[in-house]
């Protein structure tokens, strides 16, 4: 058979652009494009040589052979179509003028193919920046800015001028006002928790406070060195429930935070000291109480082990309540005190004297039994006073302190403004006006208890010209709180007691719970609510006032009918009879049975007694109007 050719149309720039080439020998691709390529524009213009190329074609094989496209080499010159249409067409279309490419296109092509070549030889090309950038870029939302704030400027009124023999060290306790207000992150050391966060969030939740707590001790003892206050109480909440009986932990996670602080306090020599909360009561007769207090001093021991601390760094206790019998109770702690508590918890305790049950004279013997240093409490021996004067009992106290080798330690607070009872005298007030007169020397450690902290000392500073203080730190002082007398009193005064952060003047601390001091206040206010009715009410039996300790039987709720509230008006009305101070104008007897019938609601005949209940008796009603109608 012979062989089949092939017809193909080129298309070439020149005034005769269109030309079908066949009658090709059967070649392959590479001979193909060879032949194809040396066609030149002269002979595809000459019209005897395009007759030539399209003698012997066939339709059939133009269409069969349109399917497979030649491949040029160039192209450039001359372009392949596919079939004969396609070229007519391209005749019309193509201009005969030669295109000119700008420059612009061609320099963009070249880019290409440099950047091609980079990616071929394995390195990264110069468009790939281009791409990431195009990529959509994350939409920041706006912040609006933050005004600016004109610093605060405060009025400090100046101060009356005071001498003192004293040279000691003055301090506060557990919360400086100023970090504690700083934005946006206050710095304290008292960060706590509920129980129920720990079931929820995990005992976790609660060892990560305590590491706050510590990192943010250290930036109190920085601040208080540059403010020159060199005597500091740790709150015994820095690490929450560390006592815990079920929820307790070991301090040793927090070493290094621990560690740090303790450094620091000893770069600057400053002296830390603690005091646990009320419900430490080493003499209690509640063995679940002894040996909550037991662990919560060893809590303590392992906080000052871990700073490295020394003997000065004690830890103050109270005696706590009476419990009955306060021999019995003394000699339960002298027993507790030599068997329950291990040798660095004798090493740290000391004992304060109150000024409810134990005075500076019940604590005098006990200390120098058992040899342990007493805290002389200048507001609690003003309410409880020993039977020895400052200037007698001031060495008496300092004895027990030279005995273990400890720098002496006391503690100064003033009763609030306007305190009356020995209830509202436990208060602090905001500041101290002065310093005993009887402190002399720099042997004594002096901490300053009052609601204002840090404030406190400034004050005493400036008016014994101690130390210089820094202006930009003060702040005024703000008015005292009004003790709240009267009818619906609550704790008059001693709900500021327990304020702040600090473990000293709570409630608890010599065994009166608040709820003691609420239940005798309210037996109080019975008491005279009941002697003021019976001034005013005639003879007759009268309805004490119920009170915590003799609560009265809550009644079951009634439901709220008709005749439920004809009793109560009934009632209301007659007891305003009974006692005129409630109701100036009593009405009399017949005009309150008048009003009662006037406000008794009339009751309609029934022709059906009978009480039907639900959807059926609401269907019996029904059928009997019906029946009652027919009748009639």
């Amino acid at each position: 058979m012979p062989p089949k050719r092939k017809c193909v149309s080129v298309v070439a720039p020149t005034a005769s652009p269109i030309v079908d080439i066949s009658e090709l020998p059967p070649t392959d691709g590479s001979s193909m494009e060879r032949d194809v390529s040396v066609v030149t524009t002269t002979a595809l213009s000459d019209p005897a040589t395009l007759a030539q190329a399209r003698k012997g074609t066939s339709p059939r094989q133009t269409r069969s052979e349109s399917k497979k496209p030649v491949h040029l080499s160039d192209s450039n010159s001359i372009m392949v179509v596919d079939s004969e249409k396609t070229s007519q067409s391209e005749k019309r279309r193509i201009s005969t003028r030669k295109r000119v490419v700008p420059e612009r296109y061609t320099q963009a092509q070249e880019e290409v193919e440099e950047a091609k070549a980079l990616v071929d030889n394995g390195e990264d090309s110069p468009l790939t920046q281009l791409e990431s950038d195009d990529e959509p870029k994350p939409v920041k939302k706006r912040q609006r800015r933050k005004k600016e704030l004109e610093p605060v400027v405060y009025d400090i009124p100046e101060v009356e001028r005071k001498e003192t023999a004293f040279t000691g060290r003055l301090g506060y306790a557990c919360l400086n006002t100023l970090l504690r207000a700083r934005k946006p992150e206050s710095v304290f050391c008292s960060r706590t928790c509920r129980l129920e966060t720990i079931r929820k969030n995990g005992i976790e939740f609660a060892m990560d406070l305590g590491l706050k707590n510590a990192r943010d001790l250290c930036e109190i003892i920085e601040w208080n060195e540059v403010n020159r206050i060199r005597f500091f109480r740790v709150s015994s909440e820095m690490f929450p429930f560390a006592s815990h009986k079920l929820y307790g932990y070991d301090l040793a996670y927090a070493r290094v935070e621990l560690q740090a602080a303790g450094a620091l306090a000893k770069k600057y020599r400053h002296r830390l000291t603690t005091h646990p909360g009320q419900f430490t009561q080493l003499a209690s007769p509640k063995a679940d109480v002894l040996e909550a207090s037991l662990r919560e001093l060893d809590y303590h021991c392992q906080m000052l082990r871990y700073m490295g601390l020394d003997k000065d760094s004690v830890i103050i206790i109270h005696m706590g309540g009476v419990y009955g019998d306060k021999e019995t109770t003394l000699q339960r702690f002298r027993e507790n005190y030599r068997m329950r508590l291990t040798d660095e918890m004798k090493a740290r305790v000391v004992l304060e004297n109150d000024e409810i049950c134990y005075s500076a004279d019940d604590l005098l013997p006990i200390c120098d039994e058992l040899q342990i240093p007493m805290v002389l409490d200048y507001h609690h021996n003003w309410i409880n006073p020993s039977k020895h004067s400052l200037q007698e009992l001031l060495p008496l106290v300092a004895r027990t302190w030279t005995s273990k080798g400890i720098r002496q330690k006391q503690h100064l607070s003033e009763p609030r403004p306007g305190a009356e009872t020995v209830m509202e005298k436990r208060a602090h007030a905001n500041r101290c006006k002065e310093l005993p007169d009887v402190l002399v020397g720099g042997d004594v450690d002096l901490m300053i208890e009052a609601k204002d902290k840090e404030q406190a000392v400034f004050q005493l500073y400036r008016i014994y010209e101690l130390e210089d203080v820094i202006q930009e730190n003060l702040r005024p002082e703000k008015p005292p709180k009004p003790f709240i007398r009267g009818k619906g009193r609550v704790a008059d005064g001693l709900g500021d007691v327990n304020e702040g952060e600090d473990s000293e003047g709570q409630v608890d601390d010599e065994g009166i719970t608040p709820k003691f001091l609420e239940r005798a206040q309210e037996r109080a206010r019975s008491q005279e609510d009941q002697a003021a009715l019976e001034e005013n009410t005639p003879a007759g039996p009268v309805t004490p006032r119920p009170t915590s300790m003799s609560p009265a039987k809550r009644l079951p709720k009634r439901r709220r009918t008709a005749t439920n509230v004809v009793a109560t008006v009934t009632t209301d009305i007659r007891a305003a009879r009974v006692s005129p101070t409630l109701v100036p104008s009593a009405l009399p007897s017949d005009e309150v049975d008048t009003v009662v019938a006037q406000s008794r609601p009339r009751e309609k005949p029934s022709q059906f007694p009978t009480k039907l209940k639900s959807k059926s008796g609401l269907i019996q009603r029904r059928t009997r109007r019906k029946v009652q109608d027919t009748s009639d």
